[in-house]
């Protein structure tokens, strides 16, 4: 069996400096400080994000690959805006690639990985059949959510594939975590998590078994539960706006 884990050229990480300052400025983005559809001022930038002018703009250069900005004709940077369309593609998107990490993982089984990824659901588990609108039990769940769904990219032993699923991951609303903060407050979305952590517990089953196909399609159908909840949350527009990245999607506001 090919050994996927081999990339043909090794890749370069970003300085310290550049890496801060995509992430500040994806912050700034994220939360509206930038608005959509604005020109990215850099000298106001540089002093918000805290670094010089040349790593600001390699930073702003990674933020347009990953589509959240756009180059302008007459050269500088400005804050993109997405369709309610696009987010739903983009979320769907992910569901599709991280139904091909968990094929890649069922095909190429390995034990150590899955072993993690299944103390992962085991600890989700704990924390959905204790108290999970406890804030810090919640905030718990956020970081092992994430966390299995970055297991599932690492069993897959694939980094092209690991490195398309962080690029769409970067547009609004299609991380695995996007709405979970969300779901802290009623009792339908308390109900969606627990559907998504049975989502959780037999996808790592499938790929244990060798069953690739299904994992795949689990992963997809998984995926459609945050459609499901960007349904949800877009009936309130203003409650919508307040969210990271919900100030980057045009939506009909005369909808509520």
């Amino acid at each position: 069996m090919t050994d996927r884990s081999q990339s043909p050229r090794r890749r370069t990480s970003p300085s310290p400096q550049i890496l801060r300052a995509v992430l500040r400025l994806r912050e700034l983005i994220l939360t509206g400080t930038l608005p959509a559809g604005q020109r990215v001022a850099e000298l106001k930038v540089v002093d918000l994000v805290g670094v010089s002018r040349t790593p600001l703009r390699l930073a702003m250069e990674r933020l347009e690959h990953e589509g959240l900005l756009a180059r302008r004709p007459s050269g500088g940077f400005v804050v993109r805006e997405f369709t309610l369309q696009e987010v739903q593609h983009a979320i769907e998107l992910r569901g599709a690639l991280e139904g091909v990490a968990c094929r890649f993982a069922a095909e190429h089984r390995d034990d150590t990985g899955l072993d993690a990824l299944d103390a992962t659901v085991d600890e989700l588990d704990r924390i959905l059949h204790g108290q999970p609108e406890s804030s810090t039990t919640f905030d718990e769940y956020v970081r092992l959510n994430a966390q299995f769904h970055e297991q599932l990219v690492r069993v897959a032993k694939t980094p092209l594939l690991g490195r398309l699923i962080e690029q769409v991951q970067g547009l609004p609303f299609a991380s695995p975590s996007a709405f979970v903060q969300t779901q802290a407050t009623s009792a339908e979305s308390l109900r969606i998590l627990i559907v998504a952590q049975e989502h959780h517990r037999t996808i790592a089953q499938a790929i244990r078994a060798g069953d690739g196909s299904r994992a795949e399609l689990l992963a997809r159908e998984h995926a459609r539960l945050a459609l499901r909840n960007l349904d949800a949350a877009v009936r309130d527009i203003d409650a919508f706006r307040r969210l990271p990245g919900g100030a980057l999607v045009m939506l009909d506001e005369g909808r509520r």
